[in-house]
């Protein structure tokens, strides 16, 4: 869906096509309040906070709505003596798994299954004979922390390499002509909604919303909510 034609929706839906009022509603405002709406909605459906409570691959709804954010990169990770550690994407939304290929001095690679676990059961998972990391049953933990993923390997095998498998934050929209909320410029480029022209549609509904909170309309906030979240 074009970015104008997201803007007329937004405007028809806030009765705002013809106002020439105060109230009028800026581009930058729409721009803003379109790409909080993706956040959110995005948030929404990996969490299962939605009317029929489906969270991330729940159904093949869900897998379906959301398969555009997922995202596999390289994670390049060093050597913490117990663990190997290496930065999450600035764009890093949601986990959904690590792969890595780990080597010891007897054994070339060998792919390795990693689930990720809490922080605070750190200490007892490493002690843990059945749970701690072992390269002869191919299998480890990762914890998530301050912006960092970590491998741990107990000393017991090397990371040869690993990649990352996560959702990511939905692409913001830009509107050819309008100062960029984000960055106080004016944006030369049109940059287009990359979800589908029906979730675009509920996206819509969020956004006026979020216009209509901001502008003290309490009729189409209302109904902006109501038609987000029936149609999710």
């Amino acid at each position: 869906m074009l970015n104008s034609v997201i803007t007329i929706k937004l405007k028809q839906r806030l009765n705002k096509l013809d106002s020439q009022d105060y109230d009028n509603i800026e581009c930058w405002q729409i721009v803003e309040a379109f790409n909080k709406a993706q956040v959110e909605w995005t948030r929404r459906q990996l969490h299962g906070m939605n009317i029929v409570k489906e969270g991330d691959e729940q159904s093949t709804r869900r897998i379906d709505d959301l398969q555009v954010l997922l995202n596999t990169e390289p994670l390049n990770v060093t050597n913490q003596q117990l663990f190997y550690s290496g930065p999450i994407p600035e764009n890093y939304l949601q986990w959904k798994r690590v792969d890595a290929y780990a080597k010891n001095e007897c054994c070339n690679d060998r792919r390795m299954v990693i689930y990720l676990v809490e922080e605070a059961n750190l200490n007892q998972l490493l002690r843990d004979d059945a749970k701690k990391p072992s390269f002869e049953w191919a299998e480890t933990f990762a914890t998530l922390k301050n912006n960092f993923v970590n491998i741990y390997t107990n000393e017991d095998f090397l990371i040869s390499s690993s990649e990352l498998t996560y959702y990511r934050q939905p692409v913001r929209i830009e509107v050819q002509g309008c100062t960029d909320p984000y960055t106080g410029q004016t944006t030369l480029n049109n940059v287009q909604c990359e979800f589908k022209d029906d979730i675009i549609e509920v996206i819509i509904d969020e956004a006026a919303s979020i216009l209509a909170g901001d502008i003290e309309s309490g009729n189409q906030f209302s109904r902006g909510s109501e038609g987000a979240e029936r149609n999710n």
